[in-house]
């Protein structure tokens, strides 16, 4: 097996199992640690994965995106705790958009339901977590539904999104740097966020540590546009400082 061909293996078996381990990828595909790590670092260095300690991830790109379904699966703990400190920085806000995805989602679950509320939202799947909160009016933003997401996009959704004004949104991302603010691999998605944070008054981001220097294909805001950043400890305070310096609060949970 050529360098190439075991590379391609590598990056299949990451989008496939959503991280591997260079032990196991060492004993698959009968080579040394030392040449899946030279490999890990020719596959980081063309941004199709990130390395950890022990293995690698993959990367979202135009050509490849996780579903909400595998999200569902993947640092529950963390997202609960981010999702509740992102929650709690709602104010006074009555109107509120709640981007697409897994986290977005468990912040809408943590929104509180004792005072009336105003949720615009693309996902599907957030819409049916609010819509029985008698206090929650909950509009459903229309378009083309993307099947991995369950979200729609597209000129329909923008469109609508930009008849608001919205007190506070909600945004995710597929990464996050310094250098290229937030992306996401979709062009179709992203025109929907960049409407979303041109309608609303702030903009909290939240997200887990892994989307930090993680860059996919579309940028739709820079992190100075940002009021907050919601993440977990496992964010280095060095690197959460590095952030702030650009605008936003970093709140690290």
């Amino acid at each position: 097996m050529s360098a190439e061909e075991r590379q391609r293996e590598i990056v299949r078996a990451a989008r496939h199992s959503g991280s591997v381990d260079v032990n196991e990828l060492a004993d698959a595909l009968g080579v040394a640690k030392e040449t899946v790590r030279r490999d890990l670092r020719a596959l980081e260095d063309h941004g199709l994965v990130r390395r950890t300690h022990g293995g690698a991830y993959p990367v979202e790109s135009a050509g490849f995106e996780t579903t909400l379904a595998f999200r569902t699966t993947m640092h529950v703990p963390e997202k609960r705790r981010i999702a509740a400190a992102a929650a709690d920085l709602l104010g006074d806000a009555e109107t509120v958009f709640v981007d697409e995805g897994f986290t977005p989602q468990l912040i809408a679950e943590a929104l509180p339901r004792d005072r009336p509320l105003t949720v615009v939202t693309a996902s599907l799947a957030t819409a049916g977590t609010l819509a029985e909160n008698d206090n929650t009016t909950v509009i459903l933003l229309g378009g083309r539904v993307r099947a991995g997401t369950l979200a729609t996009v597209d000129h329909w959704t923008s469109k609508m999104l930009a008849g608001f004004v919205v007190d506070l949104a909600y945004i995710g991302a597929n990464g996050i740097s310094r250098d290229h603010g937030l992306t996401t691999p979709d062009p179709a998605v992203s025109e929907v966020k960049s409407q979303a944070i041109r309608a609303s008054r702030r903009t909290v981001f939240a997200g887990v540590h892994t989307k930090f220097g993680a860059i996919s294909f579309c940028r739709f805001a820079p992190v100075g546009a940002l009021e907050a950043i919601v993440t977990s400890t496992q964010l280095p305070a060095s690197e959460a400082h590095r952030y702030s310096l650009m605008g936003p609060q970093v709140i690290r949970v």
